[in-house]
């Protein structure tokens, strides 16, 4: 099943459930008023939402037009987003560009930071920033959201926590990173507002395409109406949604509702760091990946960060061509007080 958190004047929206074609929805908000009381209570309410599913693809259910610009965020606030770096291709490319060695361990235990997560962007909020030399980037990810995960989870206790996954726009600031990171303390001002794609999706709802660790589509990014992206999200992940939230719970519990966010999706292709779309690559799922390409192989990033006025839009579709979770777009704005 599909759900998505429609905006009704609150913070958290009110839950409904989405067709499978993203065209209608039904009230769910009587079976649990926001998603995350359904996943604070998942084991019972789960099989109602499944069955109320159930009836809306049967027509049998009243229903109201599903406009993506009327979503919040699936979860608009979270108690916990941890976003993870598994896609070891893009930290690979990062470091090169700087000349900097790539650790061994960076191929077994798997990087993560700690995001905000009080206040979610909704997938059609535009990206405000005070200044575009921030160095305003687009991070096409994929995340999950769990139940609860004990301390010390196993892989597969961890796998069988996976309760929804859905898209991500992780904004990063890119002119503010190389001075926080240099203090040695984290990410923090760099990394502003996420925003998630209008509907969050059950693993089965993916057939084929989810082997209970990754998801096997491409991931299509655009900016300003062209193809930047289209690196698929199976493809060169050195580690799987399972291995992270183990990875996030091996000193603390995750509490349902907790976010696991995937990184930058990144390919390798052919055995070098991989192509545009234009010509005939996977491309990038993020500027800065192209710029540290740029960097290698001309000693200097000619590609600009976003600036004012720039639309980016992050979309998965299945194979027919239909889209999975709705479309993240954004616009790029100046911030004024």
């Amino acid at each position: 099943m599909k759900l998505a958190s429609i905006k009704n004047g609150t913070r958290d929206g009110k839950l409904v459930i989405v067709s499978r074609d993203l065209t209608h929805y039904t009230d769910a908000s009587f079976l649990a008023p926001t998603l995350q009381s359904a996943l604070d209570n998942w084991a019972r309410i789960a099989p109602h939402l499944q069955s109320l599913a159930t009836s809306l693809d049967h027509a049998a259910v009243p229903t109201a037009r599903f406009h993506e610009h009327e979503a919040l965020s699936p979860l608009p606030r979270s108690y916990q987003w941890a976003d993870g770096s598994a896609y070891v291709n893009h930290v690979e490319l990062v470091r090169k560009a700087r000349n900097a060695e790539m650790p061994e361990s960076f191929w077994t235990d798997p990087l993560m930071y700690q995001g905000g997560s009080d206040s979610f962007l909704s997938p059609r909020d535009p990206i405000r920033m005070v200044d575009e030399a921030y160095g305003i980037d687009m991070e096409g990810e994929v995340a999950v959201i769990v139940d609860d995960v004990a301390m010390g989870a196993t892989i597969d206790e961890a796998r069988a926590a996976i309760r929804l996954i859905m898209l991500v726009n992780d904004v990063s600031l890119r002119g503010l990173i190389p001075a926080e990171l240099g203090k040695g303390f984290g990410f923090f001002q760099s990394k502003p507002s996420s925003a998630f794609s209008p509907v969050a999706v059950t693993p089965d709802e993916l057939g084929e395409a989810w082997d209970g660790g990754k998801l096997h589509l491409p991931l299509q990014v655009d900016l300003n109406g062209i193809p930047f992206g289209r690196a698929n999200a199976g493809m060169d992940m050195t580690f799987d949604f399972p291995t992270l939230i183990a990875h996030a719970a091996k000193t603390r519990p995750l509490s349902a509702g907790a976010i696991i966010g995937s990184g930058t999706v990144s390919n390798k292709l052919g055995g070098g760091p991989g192509k545009p779309v234009n010509e005939g690559g996977a491309g990038y799922s993020c500027i800065a990946e192209i710029r540290m390409i740029e960097t290698i192989s001309n000693g200097v990033a000619q590609t600009p960060f976003m600036r004012f006025g720039d639309v980016v839009r992050i979309e998965m579709r299945d194979s027919d061509g239909r889209s999975v979770f709705g479309a993240i777009e954004q616009q790029v704005e100046k911030y004024e007080r």
